[in-house]
């Protein structure tokens, strides 16, 4: 999992933290995912919210 948003890079994102994912994993914060209406910018597919890990691993 990519702990940096790919967009504005500044952006960290903890595992268990919200974040917006393409089919092929790339990865976005919510305010960038939002700016650039849920869609991906490398690949065209729909931005959806990442499953989270869980902490018991």
């Amino acid at each position: 999992m990519r702990i940096r948003c790919e967009r504005c890079v500044v952006a960290e994102l903890p595992q268990d933290g919200p974040a917006l994912i393409c089919a092929y994993e790339c990865t976005f914060c919510e305010s960038c995912g939002r700016t650039m209406n849920y869609i991906c910018p490398n690949c065209g597919g729909e931005l959806v919210t990442r499953q989270r890990m869980s902490k018991s691993r």
